[in-house]
């Protein structure tokens, strides 16, 4: 059965009868669309008169797939259909997928839901072979990773740790469950039973993915992410569609204005800007249009700027909004060590495109050129700059490799063949064109003496972060300041 998207479910229960459903559905991705298509899905399978004796609701993060499996394979009491639903299941995930449980463990916990903290906690120890010993104040940073302390801000460990043990949770057994629960699907069902299985997350290289693929339908409610402009209006559209699904139902409507101050407030957080525009509709009452000053009054900034808005700041020259931006990630997750070396990777950037421009591969370029002649004329010249500074880089490598050998006694080390590996480029992806452009853009608001002293400036702000002295927020804070502070008259305010 192909994919279907989460927008296509309302057409494939409207072309099924009612007895033509499959025995089997997956539906994976953002939380919120995850969960509407659950509700339409079930109410398709198993009208809500029938639920009581007929729907067997399943916790993915406590239940064990044995059970999932002889549920499904037992009849109903009742003749008719059954659904048995596993939600928020876990059986896609891998040891590598730890420091994403662990970060929904917290943010269940700062939602108010230490059950389901506990419940992400258990699927890490499970996958990680861990006991509560291994995880207590003495251990855990041994067995988690350095950022999970004693401190305070890991206090919610110590909270689910304490909510396992009050509750007698044990840690599931380490097995695959994802092999165990494919074998049952490929043998089918009792007759008239279905499986609804609910996760964040598939790994399409798994068998159970391809099984089910095969035997049954998955419903792909992904929203990517990123911060490619692909990206982006992907998640501009699905929030859109939140919008105008509210707003319908309200019968309401927003003005642009207020839509995009909405926006800035909450960034791509479904369940929060959902949650946020009906307080919006509540707030208005028997007001149809929703404002900018609704917003203003109503709404606190939740949003956390991702990394690479600092860097658009600072390669912009604008100072305020990269005190702005660094503020923000801070208040996150994000270490300063984090922020600063993204701030490094921008000014090397810079100063990269402007070595290019002064070198004769850059004759080309124009600082008011239109982006179809900078893909046509420019991004080449970039491409075999970027190709003879990785020759120059292999060349040199190789002058180091025989250099060390011929000091050495013993046989020739084993050399490693192909070109050296860099991120110092100017093209990495030439098909993706656009930000390399904006990049040569931008870095028309410095000259080359400046960015030289911002490297300069960067060299000694690394020293006293290193050296655990200043506050490592004013370290950066006045490293904003210096590089975007006074321009040298050669530089230009293009961009």
């Amino acid at each position: 059965m192909p994919i279907i998207s989460y927008k296509d479910l309302s057409q494939y229960i409207a072309d099924r009868g009612s007895d033509a459903f499959l025995p089997v559905f997956l539906i994976y991705g953002e939380e919120l669309l995850v969960r509407n298509a659950f509700d339409e899905l079930l109410k398709a399978l198993l009208p809500a008169s029938q639920r009581s004796m007929n729907y067997d609701p399943l916790d993915g993060i406590q239940v064990n797939v044995h059970e999932v499996v002889e549920r499904a394979n037992t009849f109903s009491l009742l003749p008719g259909t059954k659904v048995i639903a596993l939600r928020d299941a876990r059986i896609f995930y891998a040891r590598q997928d730890k420091q994403r449980l662990l970060e929904d463990a917290r943010q269940a916990y700062e939602d108010d839901n230490l059950k389901k903290a506990a419940g992400h906690l258990l699927s890490v120890m499970g996958l990680l072979k861990l006991t509560f010993d291994d995880i207590d104040q003495t251990n855990r940073r041994r067995a988690l990773g350095s950022d999970y302390g004693s401190g305070e801000e890991n206090r919610w460990l110590d909270e689910a740790i304490a909510y396992c043990r009050e509750n007698n949770l044990a840690v599931p057994t380490a097995r695959d469950d994802s092999q165990i629960l494919q074998h049952a699907i490929e043998k089918g069902f009792a007759r008239g039973n279905h499986l609804i299985i609910t996760t964040d997350m598939v790994d399409k290289r798994r068998g159970l993915y391809k099984t089910l693929d095969a035997k049954g339908l998955i419903i792909d409610c992904a929203v990517p992410k990123g911060a490619r402009r692909a990206d982006r209006l992907a998640q501009e559209a699905v929030l859109a569609e939140r919008k105008d699904a509210i707003l319908g139902a309200a019968q309401k409507t927003m003005s642009p204005a207020a839509y995009q101050a909405l926006n800035a407030k909450t960034g791509f957080d479904l369940r929060t800007f959902s949650s946020n525009l009906e307080k919006l509709v509540i707030y208005t009452g028997q007001r149809s249009e929703i404002t900018i000053d609704d917003v203003e009054s109503v709404l606190p900034r939740t949003k956390i700027d991702a990394v690479y808005e600092l860097t658009n700041a600072l390669a912009d020259r604008s100072p305020q909004q990269a005190l702005f931006y660094l503020d923000s990630i801070l208040s996150g997750d994000i270490h300063p060590l984090q922020a600063f070396a993204a701030m490094i990777n921008q000014i090397r950037k810079l100063l990269l495109v402007k070595d290019f421009i002064e070198s004769p591969y850059g004759r080309n370029w124009q600082a008011a050129g239109p982006y179809d002649y900078f893909r046509e004329r420019v991004l080449p010249d970039a491409v075999a700059y970027d190709r003879e500074l990785l020759d120059h880089l292999d060349s040199w490598h190789k002058q180091l490799d025989d250099g060390a050998d011929f000091q050495h006694s013993g046989p020739p080390a084993k050399k490693k063949k192909g070109k050296a590996d860099t991120d110092l480029l100017i093209a990495k992806n030439p098909q993706n064109a656009y930000p390399i452009f904006q990049l040569f853009k931008k870095s028309e608001r410095y000259t080359k003496p400046e960015l030289l002293r911002a490297v300069e400036c960067l060299n000694q702000a690394d020293r006293q972060l290193k050296s655990g002295g200043p506050n490592a927020k004013l370290v950066l804070e006045k490293v904003i300041l210096e590089i975007c502070g006074r321009q040298d008259q050669g530089a230009r305010g293009t961009a």
